[in-house]
């Protein structure tokens, strides 16, 4: 089973494999990597729906059958194809029904609301659907007390999401997506332009700034939970938080004037964190 769940991660799942989420996943201890890679792989699937294209439709209906499975393995025990690989992490981890409910109404959201400008407070519910109720699945399995698992998966989950918006802009703008906070862009006078406007202005730059340093407050208080914490059991969200944070200040040092050029995790950057936080 050990061999097979990494033949999976490397064939079947080949954007997980050259992930920083993957090199994270890598420092656990084989049983928790392997539920961390099945409850990945569910979260990547349900994702998936909501960004391939195609009719909302038929988009909705297969998050309507996500729903129901998760249901079902709930309430009986039954297994689909979609989550028979849940069942052991479930059982084992001690995993919540609502947590894997708010990753698939995160990604209904992308759909139903085709998210354009939110406000704030519903930029804050996606962030909590598709990034801390990841989270909240993984500090289960990753072993941290409840209290600071949740005060880290409410914060670092926001942290995450927050710098991957920040980062798609463009590639978002592609499927008729902003998630930029409605308030921010009203108070720098971009609230009635189109997406295609937003993009090219140089007001940009201001909204972004002022996300991002939203993002370095939930990194900071992220970092100060991780260093209360027993270090084995957030080895991997302190990789995840090194990366990212450092795609963050990339971004800032960057800006976001027209043309932006792309920022990605470096491999040194990945190689630090493996470094300082799964083996020193």
């Amino acid at each position: 089973m050990s061999a097979e769940v990494d033949t999976l991660i490397a064939e079947e799942a080949p954007a997980a494999a050259s992930s920083s989420f993957y090199a994270a996943m890598r420092v656990l201890p084989r049983p928790q990597r392997e539920a961390m890679y099945h409850v990945y792989a569910f979260c990547r699937a349900v994702d998936d729906v909501a960004d391939n294209g195609g009719s909302s439709d038929v988009r909705l209906a297969d998050l309507v059958q996500y729903r129901d499975d998760i249901e079902q393995l709930y309430a009986s025990g039954h297994r689909t194809s979609r989550t028979r690989d849940l069942a052991g992490p479930i059982a084992q981890y001690g995993l919540l029904k609502e947590d894997f409910i708010a990753v698939i109404d995160g990604m209904e959201m992308d759909i139903v609301r085709d998210l354009r400008a939110p406000e704030w407070k519903v930029l804050d519910l996606y962030c909590d659907r598709a990034a801390s109720a990841v989270g909240r699945l993984s500090v289960r399995i990753f072993g941290m007390e409840e209290t600071p698992g949740i005060e880290l998966s409410h914060n670092l989950g926001r942290a995450l999401q927050l710098t991957n918006i920040l980062r798609d802009i463009d590639e978002d703008a592609s499927m008729g997506r902003l998630y930029l906070p409605k308030e921010a862009l009203r108070e720098c006078g971009l609230g009635d332009l189109s997406i295609a406007e937003i993009l090219v202005d140089p007001r940009l730059d201001r909204v972004c700034r002022g996300v991002a340093e939203k993002a370095r407050k939930y990194y900071d208080r992220s970092e100060a939970i991780m260093a209360r914490a027993s270090r084995r059991t957030v080895r991997s969200p302190r990789m995840m938080a090194t990366v990212y944070r450092g795609i963050l200040e990339k971004l800032i040092a960057r800006g976001w004037d027209a043309p932006r050029v792309d920022v990605r995790r470096s491999k040194r950057t990945v190689l630090w964190a493996v470094l300082r936080d799964g083996i020193f």
